[in-house]
């Protein structure tokens, strides 16, 4: 078998895997679940994947480094931090309408990692939210942003995106670029000075 075509047998598996632990949870799912949403018998899932905590850990970590990835990008960007605090918004709709399954396991089943790898996941969520508190806070000091209180901010913004693979996965029509734009003025006329 050539890795081509292993590589996307595992794509397969995470991303059947992200599904069920979307739909039923990642502790009701379990590898003959998997296994059958794939095609495949259950000691064949061992021949692509470790174990089903190895996939989270893969789908969690995928995602946590797709986000500290933007985070760089727009941090880079010659822009004001309203317009870099915008780009942030646009990566989380982005990844929430491009990559549903995932983005659910990041959001909710992360908290069935073990230690060490719970304490590492943390501390890169943790890095995140501290370096978008950061583009906040100078917002605020050069009056991009309304002088308010920045953690309220912070999660006020991840809690109005949060709930985007709930409705997007449901066959919403709305297409991705009207969908940033509508969300991306709802946030930011809040927040805007």
């Amino acid at each position: 078998m050539t890795s081509t075509v292993a590589k996307s047998k595992k794509k397969i598996i995470m991303e059947a895997a992200a599904r069920l632990f979307r739909d039923k949870g990642y502790s009701a799912s379990s590898m003959r679940d998997l296994a059958k949403a794939v095609n495949l018998k259950a000691s064949s899932l061992y021949n692509h994947i470790q174990s089903k905590e190895a996939l989270l850990q893969e789908i969690c970590f995928n995602n946590a480094h797709r986000f500290l990835q933007g985070m760089n990008e727009v941090e880079k960007m010659e822009a004001s931090h309203l317009e870099k605090i915008k780009a942030l918004i646009r990566l989380h709709i982005e990844i929430a309408a491009t990559d549903i399954t995932s983005i659910t396991a990041f959001n909710d089943e992360w908290r069935h990692l073990k230690d060490p790898h719970l304490t590492r996941f943390l501390r890169l969520r943790k890095s995140y939210e501290q370096r978008f508190l950061v583009l906040i806070k100078i917002g605020i000091e050069k009056g991009e942003i309304k002088d308010m209180d920045p953690q309220l901010i912070l999660f006020t913004l991840f809690s109005s995106v949060r709930w985007l693979y709930d409705w997007h996965r449901k066959d919403r029509e709305t297409e991705l670029s009207s969908l940033e734009k509508q969300i991306t003025e709802l946030l930011l006329g809040g927040i805007k000075a």
